[in-house]
């Protein structure tokens, strides 16, 4: 018997879970999270004796609405993607999923310290109460204090008066994107990528009801509960913050 079975055992299974979104780095992550002392290059052997391999990741094209006569906001972010604490600044944007009934949109929400998705909403139609219903979401499970900055494309949804209105509801300052310039919003564009590419790419929903489900249980029970993030330093980020939250304690 091999003597590495019960890792190779192992390794198919996170292989599994993550439905094949994990190379040899996060690999290692989630072993030495399970109790074993793996690093990257033999977590790299060990997935070549289990037979798994990463997903080759695929590109999307990323479309945002901006041609519109709505007041725009200036981009108070400025690519400054490093914050010190929760609830500092959040990202917020939509994509699109295919679905057999058609399309399906989602809007999410994301905390830029701990990369977590603390709000989304989906919808088949694409409009204004998409994005208010994300971050009415967002802003009851978090109750962040006034001056936090929500920033965005310049998307005809997020410029709507509606939304800018419940924004100074929430004592919320707002933040946009230069015009057609994606890297403004990288972290979230990030989030989507992974989304599709570890998640659905291989997908066929045959209606919006089955989209979303697996899409929540994506954000809830495996992003931020369990994906390991490299900017997180291989954390996920419920442990990150619960870290952030016992050194403040402390």
């Amino acid at each position: 018997m091999d003597p590495d079975f019960e890792l190779i055992a192992k390794v198919r299974q996170i292989h599994s879970d993550t439905r094949g979104s994990y190379g040899s780095r996060r690999m290692s992550g989630q072993l030495r999270e399970d109790g074993y002392d793996v690093g990257r290059y033999r977590a790299r052997s060990l997935m070549k004796k289990a037979g798994v391999s990463v997903k080759r990741r695929k590109k999307f094209k990323i479309t945002t609405d901006s041609n519109h006569n709505q007041p725009v906001a200036p981009n108070l972010l400025n690519r400054q993607f490093e914050v010190a604490r929760p609830d500092t600044i959040w990202c917020s944007d939509i994509t699109y999923l295919w679905t057999l009934q058609g399309w399906l949109y989602l809007a999410v929400i994301l905390d830029l310290y701990s990369r977590k998705i603390v709000g989304w909403a989906m919808s088949n139609r694409l409009t204004a109460p998409l994005v208010k219903e994300a971050l009415s979401m967002a802003y009851f499970r978090r109750k962040p204090k006034n001056g936090l900055i929500n920033h965005s494309d310049r998307g005809s949804q997020y410029a709507a008066n509606e939304y800018q209105k419940l924004l100074g509801q929430y004592g919320m300052a707002c933040s946009m994107s230069r015009k057609g310039d994606c890297w403004d919003n990288a972290v979230v564009e990030s989030f989507f990528h992974s989304l599709k590419t570890e998640w659905i790419s291989d997908t066929i929903y045959k209606t919006r009801d089955e989209a979303r489900s697996d899409v929540i249980r994506y954000i809830e029970m495996f992003y931020n509960s369990h994906r390991l993030h490299s900017f997180l330093g291989y954390k996920n980020p419920n442990g990150f913050e619960n870290n952030y939250s016992l050194a403040k304690a402390a």
